[in-house]
């Protein structure tokens, strides 16, 4: 175990010094357009979904697959 350790070791490459690695502006960057894109994508979500139960609640959709309301039989 010690010799295969000993030969391997000068073939393993040196890395950055730890205060060298930064994410850098690309990531801060690509971080604040994930955020923008789940934050429109929820926006997106509820608007449909209020546009969805405005529908029902107008009789819209086929009302023999409406749904039971809570406290209604």
């Amino acid at each position: 175990m010690d010799a295969l350790t000993l030969l391997l070791l000068p073939l393993v490459e040196k890395g950055p010094e730890p205060n060298d690695v930064v994410a850098g502006w690309t990531a801060f960057a690509l971080f604040g357009l994930g955020i923008l894109a789940v934050a429109l994508l929820g926006f997106s979500l509820t608007k449909h979904l209020k546009r969805a139960a405005q529908s029902e609640a107008e009789g819209r959709f086929d009302p023999s697959t409406k749904k039971s309301q809570p406290g209604h039989p």
